[in-house]
């Protein structure tokens, strides 16, 4: 069979993989072929509702990418997640982006308790940025879904990019390409800043946005994290680790030797200590489960896949066995469990407290400084 190319971006065309680079139905390639216009469904969205979709690319595709953005004299937007600091950073990008500028964006801010300042989130984010070796230009914390802060954010790349090329990298599941499309949104029928009747795709790593003077925004697709929850569920159970709403904490009264099952995904045993409440921050759907520590590895045993969900019972030949990593916390900490949440610890020189939890094996596991 002949092969067949996306005319818009250079992709060869497949009909299998909704996930994968070059995916068209079956029909829109048989209409194509007739019509002498063929395009990727990515690119057919883009040309005709403005709508960027996010595309997996490997790790090496991605490191040649960034190694293109560091040779370029460019502003990078680095579009983090708040509620997955850790799991949404660049490995490496400060040694990537060379001397360009970075302005950092905290996206998904709407979804924190509305009681934590922006003036505390942005003071952290500055802090954690640094201690991975950028020191960005700025920090600003956006929601793309809502649209906040969006006009402050075009103003900043405006004045950060100085004439500049811009390029706007993440990790899969930040809302970077939702950012762009709040962008294009907000400018659609401005021409200030950007040219919004097309968006050519022009080669399979990156999206060319035009701007007035002739230089460009490059939308590049979002590198996947290994240890992020997120890659071991399907795609109808990342409703539970992707909160769309203001979290709301729960807090539990524990005794030592009791455990939280979060769902079925991770659990936390509490080992020693003095009697305390842990607080839970986790997506308001994600069911939380109280037993006793002595019987907790049986108990998921006997109910994960059906009262311990997500995962489902049909998804648990593909999700990965829980392994154990243990704490030893005298002061206010943070466990975090990379793409899912996090539970604050209370604490402190005089109430040592060892806590362990249970991940899927690659999840990542850490601690922080509490941030609420």
């Amino acid at each position: 069979m002949e092969e067949l190319i996306c005319i818009g971006c250079g992709a060869q065309i497949q009909t299998t993989d909704k996930e994968k680079i070059g995916y068209t139905p079956q029909s829109a390639v048989e209409q194509g072929i007739e019509s002498g216009n063929l395009y990727c469904q990515r690119c057919f969205r883009l040309r005709n509702y403005n709508d960027i979709s996010d595309v997996h690319i490997s790790d090496d595709e991605f490191l040649q990418l960034l190694h293109e953005v560091g040779n370029s004299d460019a502003l990078v937007v680095n579009v983090v997640d708040i509620f997955d600091f850790n799991g949404s950073v660049i490995p490496g990008l400060n040694r990537f982006v060379s001397g360009n500028d970075v302005l950092l964006v905290g996206n998904k801010c709407d979804i924190l308790p509305k009681s934590v300042k922006e003036r505390k989130i942005v003071h952290w984010l500055t802090e954690r940025a640094q201690e991975e070796g950028l020191r960005p230009v700025d920090v600003l914390l956006t929601s793309a879904q809502h649209s906040y802060a969006i006009k402050e954010l075009i103003e900043k790349i405006n004045a950060y990019r100085k004439g500049r090329d811009v390029y706007v990298v993440g990790v899969t599941n930040v809302g970077k390409s939702t950012l762009i499309n709040a962008i294009i949104q907000e400018l659609t029928g401005n021409k200030n800043i950007l040219t919004t009747s097309r968006f050519p795709g022009t080669t399979l790593d990156k999206i060319e946005i035009p701007l007035d003077d002739g230089h460009f925004i490059f939308d590049t697709p979002g590198i996947i994290h290994r240890h992020q929850m997120a890659h071991y569920l399907p795609p109808k159970d990342l409703k539970y680790i992707s909160p769309k709403k203001e979290i709301k904490p729960k807090t539990y009264q524990l005794n030592p030797e009791q455990t939280l099952f979060l769902g079925g995904l991770a659990r936390f045993d509490f080992i020693s200590g003095a009697r305390q409440g842990f607080t839970a921050y986790f997506d308001n759907n994600l069911p939380v489960h109280r037993t006793k520590l002595g019987g907790a590895s049986d108990f998921y045993k006997k109910h994960v896949g059906q009262l311990l969900a997500p995962p489902g019972k049909k998804d648990l030949k593909d999700f990965p066995s829980l392994v154990k990593k243990e704490f030893s916390l005298s002061e206010r900490t943070d466990i975090v469990f990379s793409g899912l949440g996090w539970i604050r610890v209370n604490a402190s020189a005089d109430n040592r407290v060892r806590v362990a939890v249970w991940v899927p094996e690659g999840v990542a596991v850490l601690t922080r400084k509490a941030i609420i």
